[in-house]
Parts: structure tokens; C-alpha cells; sequence
């Protein structure tokens, strides 16, 4: 049989096509637009969304035998707020995880409902990006809007519903929306109490690899695929990424280096760092996980190389980066603000150290060694929590480069494996169907076959310990310029 995973992205969706095995049989990517109605707002279309995936799924599924396409599931942008009417149309465009409208909410949440409290209802505190304090700033701004809410739900879980009629959601996703109890898997009724919604308005919950539901028969038979075709829960983009590099079972690791970065670090019970400086959401395997998430990662470098540099040969402008451990000069990769682990909307980038015999290739190395330092300082939470590893699968387009892999594993002190396919979200979402359809009995069952290693780097021990010396640096450099960073906010 054969499997679909839809990874629905921020600026495309990914559609891959998987045979029982694993074999990845073929991809698609479908574009749409992407809005900033004013700045630090950031908004999308649902039915672009819809409108894609299904011309997606007809390109992905054009040379196959499609009776064989036995379920379809997804990955998706955490956190956005989608709302639909009486009549299940859309009331407003999606507001997105990257979407910084929410500071006086998350304030309010954090400072008068207080983190403890949060904490308690959640398992984490409010951060811009987040879908609760979206509520509240649509109940504030577009009351009329509010109330003629009747679901609420994520860009993934949207795609789901019109696929198959089930208004439903999966415990990875719903962990990102500040409405939900993570360490007991239900909606919160004081989130939702706080917000004003009745719990009624949010979806049906799951786990990721559970069946929701089967593909709706006008679109089974628009597609051609059978009206038994199941389609499950799915994950929040990063859970989804973790399945699909086989991140699942207990202490387990992986880094995403895309636009944003992330690390992911899996655990069988649940955990809360006491300053709230990671994530604590339910993982896509029934378990769960901490995430510590930077805004800025691949996208440091890109800005970097294409915009500052004026340059489109990233490869080129890293081979003369050759002293490793000895940079004099460091970068603060906080372009966008920072979430993990210091939650503050206000930090901009920066570069300390530069001295008038400071090369280009300094800068370039200094933009590689920030990212991955900060990275770090979520790895020191993890560490304070008792949680000890020694290797991390590795992901995203920042991946690709050996040098920054190199420098990733010294940092950190991980040895990183490289996957052999990295197709992340939209493999996860297809490793999941396959779950639903019982072509595996679990999701780490799934993971162990489908997904395979090809390449290790180990980190070397004279340089982890310059890198150490280096770390010691870097982690000051932050609390020095909070300061600066809330002066330049006014």
C-alpha cells in the first residue's frame, strides 16, 4: 500500500508519496502568498492552503496506481489560529506562529494570569506566536469577528477537515496552542475560560498516528483514490520532523536548522523546566518532548550571505573558514527576537568582537558558531533537567553544510547523524499514516525500519573544549545587552 504525508508550510506545501517500506515514490510542492498587513503581523489564506494540497495531491498521485493509496496524514506550522463560522466558512485569514501582534496578551497572560498559574493549566507560558493569546487579541480588536466564532483550529487540522469532514486535532499540535493540558493530553478549561471560548469550539483530540476519519466521497472520487482512504491526525511540524528522522523513544534528539531552528529532545515522562525556558509538548509517539526554538537560524546565514554579503554561493563563502575555535568575534542570532530559552521579542543581532584585523570569513564563521550557541543554551536547560545525551539526528536546509554540521557537533558536544532522506515533515506525516493503516503496530516501529543513517559527525575533543571556553563567552554576551535591546524597543 502507499501512504501520503502533507507537510503544510509558511510559504509551500510538501506532499510526499511513501510505499509500505518507506520508499519515497515521489514529492510535490505547491506555493502561495504570504501577508503583512502591518508590521510584525503575518496572516495566510485557508483556502490557499486547500486549494494547493488538493492540486498537490492530483500532481503527486498522477503515475501511480491510486486504489493503492491507503491513508494520508500531515505535518504542519504549529500555533496559527484558523477560524471558521456557522457555515464552516473561514471568518478571517490565519494568523501565524511568526506573527508578533500579541505582546500586551502575552503579557497579560504571563504578568497577571501569571506564569505559575499558566504553567500549571499548560505546562508552559505565553509567547507571541502562540494561539491563545491570538484569541484574545482578536476578542479585543475584531470583536465581531469573535463572536461569530464557532471552530477554532491549526493550518494542518483545517486541511484535515475539509479532507474529512472531523473537526480534530492531535496532542503535538495542540501543545503549541497554550489551550491545552499537555501533561494530561486534554483542552484546558481555564485556558479556555480565560479566553472566553466554550471548549466546544475546539477540535476533537488524538494522538498523531490515530484515525480521524476517511477521505470525504465527492473528494475520493474528484481524486481517484478509494473512499476508505483513512486519514489521521498528523503532527505539529516539528513532532512530525522528529518522526520522520526517527527521533521517537526515549532520549532521542534532533536539531532542525530551516528558517527557524529547533531542538528536540524526546522523554517518556513529562518534564517542565522550572523557568519555562523550553517548550513541554506531547510528542508525536505518544509520549513526549522538550523544544527550545530560536526564530532565526538558517534564515542568520541567509541574511548573511545573500542580503549583507550580496552573494548566492554559501558553499564559497565557508571554505576560507578554516580556524575553528579561534574566533575572536561572536554573533547574537536573535534577528527576529528570541523564544528559547529567553523569550524576549525585543533581542536583535549583533556582532561583538570585531577589531580592525577582523576578516569576512570571521563574520561568516561567527554567523555558523552564534546559531549554534544558542542552540546550546537550550541544550544546558535539557542538561539541568537530567537529561543526558550524546548524539542528535540532524535536518533542514542549514544541514546541508558540512562545516556548519561540523561545528554544530563541537558546540554541543553531540555526535550528528545524518539521515539518508530528509524529507521531515511531509515523512513524518506519511510514516503516521502508515501507523493509522496498521502497516506498523507503533510509530517507533516505523521510524526504526524506514528511516536510515548514512553519515556521523563526532565531535573532536580539542575543539569541544575551545568551543566550551567559547560557550562560556557567548552565554554572557545576552544578559549584557538586555538593557540595550529593551532601549532600542522604545
Amino acid at each position: 500500500m502507499q501512504y501520503i504525508g502533507i507537510d503544510l508550510g509558511t510559504s509551500s506545501v510538501k506532499l510526499l508519496l511513501m510505499d509500505g517500506t518507506g520508499k519515497i515514490l515521489n514529492t510535490v510542492s505547491k506555493n502561495y502568498g504570504l501577508s503583512f498587513p502591518k508590521p510584525g503581523w503575518s496572516e495566510q489564506n485557508p483556502y490557499d492552503w486547500y486549494n494547493e494540497t488538493i492540486e498537490g495531491l492530483k500532481d503527486l498521485t498522477k503515475d501511480t496506481d491510486k486504489e493503492k493509496i491507503a491513508g494520508i496524514s500531515f505535518g504542519g506550522q504549529m500555533h496559527g489560529l484558523v477560524i471558521l463560522d456557522e457555515n464552516d466558512e473561514v471568518i478571517r485569514p490565519a494568523i501565524l506562529w511568526n506573527d508578533g501582534r500579541t505582546g500586551d496578551e502575552c503579557a497579560y497572560l504571563n504578568n497577571e494570569i501569571g506564569k505559575d498559574k499558566l504553567t500549571e493549566y499548560t505546562g508552559n507560558i505565553a509567547f507571541t506566536g502562540f494561539t491563545a493569546p491570538k484569541l484574545l487579541w482578536l476578542k479585543k480588536h475584531e470583536p465581531d469577528n469573535f463572536a461569530r466564532i464557532k471552530r477554532i483550529m491549526l493550518p494542518k487540522d483545517y486541511i484535515a477537515y475539509r479532507l474529512s469532514g472531523v473537526h480534530c486535532t492531535d496532542v503535538s499540535d495542540a501543545s503549541g496552542m497554550l489551550l491545552f493540558d499537555v501533561k494530561n493530553r486534554r483542552w484546558s478549561e481555564e485556558m479556555c475560560d480565560i479566553c472566553g471560548i466554550d471548549i466546544a469550539m475546539l477540535p476533537k483530540i488524538y494522538e498523531s498516528y490515530e484515525k480521524v476519519g476517511v477521505l470525504k466521497k465527492e473528494l475520493a472520487d474528484e481524486l481517484g483514490f478509494p473512499e476508505i482512504c483513512v486519514i489521521a491526525a498528523g503532527a505539529g511540524d516539528n513532532a512530525a520532523a522528529a518522526v520522520g528522522t526517527g527521533t521517537v523513544g526515549e532520549g532521542m534528539c534532533n536539531i532542525s536548522l530551516g528558517t527557524s531552528g529547533t531542538i528536540f529532545i524526546t522523554t517518556n515522562e513529562y518534564k517542565v523546566d522550572s523557568h519555562n525556558a523550553l517548550h513541554s509538548f506531547a510528542h508525536a509517539d505518544g509520549s513526549y518532548h522538550l523544544m527550545g526554538c530560536m526564530l532565526s537560524a538558517a534564515s542568520c546565514n541567509k541574511w548573511w550571505v545573500s542580503d549583507i554579503l550580496g552573494s548566492d554561493d554559501y558553499i564559497e563563502e565557508q571554505k576560507k573558514i578554516t580556524a575553528l575555535g579561534d574566533n575572536r568575534v561572536f554573533f547574537l542570532p536573535y534577528l527576529m527576537g528570541e523564544r528559547s530559552p529567553h523569550n524576549d521579542e525585543n533581542a536583535r543581532g549583533a556582532f561583538v568582537g570585531m577589531s580592525m584585523d577582523t576578516s569576512r570569513e570571521d563574520m561568516s564563521q561567527a554567523v555558523l558558531e552564534g546559531v549554534a550557541f544558542a542552540l546550546r543554551d537550550s541544550l544546558e536547560v535539557a542538561k539541568a533537567l537530567g537529561i543526558n545525551l550524546t548524539k542528535t539526528k540532524i535536518c533542514g536546509g542549514g544541514a546541508k553544510s558540512p562545516l556548519w554540521k561540523r561545528i554544530i557537533a563541537n558546540v554541543l558536544g553531540l555526535t550528528v547523524e545524518v539521515i539518508k532522506n530528509e524529507e521531515g515533515p511531509a515523512l513524518g506525516g506519511a510514516i503516521l499514516a502508515a501507523v493509522a493503516c496498521g502497516e506498523y503496530s507503533n510509530v517507533k516501529e516505523a521510524a526504526d525500519k524506514i528511516v536510515e543513517v548514512v553519515d556521523t559527525v563526532a565531535p573532536d575533543k580539542e575543539l569541544s573544549e575551545k568551543y566550551d571556553r567559547k560557550y562560556k563567552q557567548f552565554k554572557k554576551l545576552y544578559p549584557a545587552l538586555k538593557p540595550v535591546y529593551s532601549m532600542l524597543s522604545e
